[in-house]
């Protein structure tokens, strides 16, 4: 069966899958991106030959492209002035604002990774996809970005559509879980309701029922 909800979510972020959203047809990115969906990739998508600055400056720059302003378009000084203050001022509350004149290729890859959830804030979301963000971490990275991703959570606003492996992560940042074993939802709930939940202990905590 269809593995749900990951493969039906990412394909509606996609634009290959049709779904009402706020009572709108979602079928295309830029229609997306204006509803308030964003998302990151389990590989880090950065461009690695710019700043740290410059990635999230292209992001926010697309975003006002796609959502408000026909293709041809052109920023006036001023507006052009305030992206750039915007940009610094996101840097700034994800703590990326010292490491904003570094190539991304350079960050440590904790710090890659929030470099490109940043990219996906400067869109403006209501709903953030993050899709195993902890993968490829170490336990120190991990934590660091489980403090993260309730920071930005709360300071933005933010719904988290999260997609992850990493059973700490996953208990410690949310209000309802849903766990899938082979495709199938076996479970949903609380994180202590779903940690209690037999069949999710069969399936990944590893114990074995008395």
């Amino acid at each position: 069966g269809e593995n749900y909800p990951r493969s039906k979510m990412k394909k509606i972020y996609n634009g290959t899958y049709k779904t009402p959203f706020e009572k709108q047809v979602v079928n295309t990115p830029d229609k997306i991106t204006r509803l308030g969906m964003a998302r990151t990739f389990q590989n880090i998508r950065l461009f690695k030959d710019l700043t740290v600055f410059e990635n999230v400056l292209i992001a926010k720059h697309c975003h006002i492209k796609a959502g408000l302003f026909s293709s041809t378009f052109r920023l006036n000084r001023e507006e052009e002035l305030r992206m750039h203050q915007d940009t610094e001022a996101l840097l700034e509350r994800v703590g990326l604002l010292g490491s904003r004149d570094e190539k991304s290729s350079s960050l440590p890859y904790g710090k890659q990774r929030r470099l490109e959830i940043a990219r996906a804030l400067a869109t403006g979301p209501k709903l953030l996809l993050l899709d195993e963000p902890a993968a490829g971490m170490n336990p120190k990275e991990t934590e660091e970005l489980s403090l993260f991703i309730k920071e930005i959570k709360d300071s933005f606003k933010l719904t988290v559509f999260l997609i992850e492996h990493h059973m700490n992560l996953v208990m410690d940042i949310s209000d309802t879980i849903y766990v899938l074993d082979y495709g199938k939802t076996i479970a949903q709930g609380t994180p202590a309701e779903v940690q209690n939940n037999p069949a999710v202990i069969r399936a990944y905590l590893g114990v074995d029922e008395a």
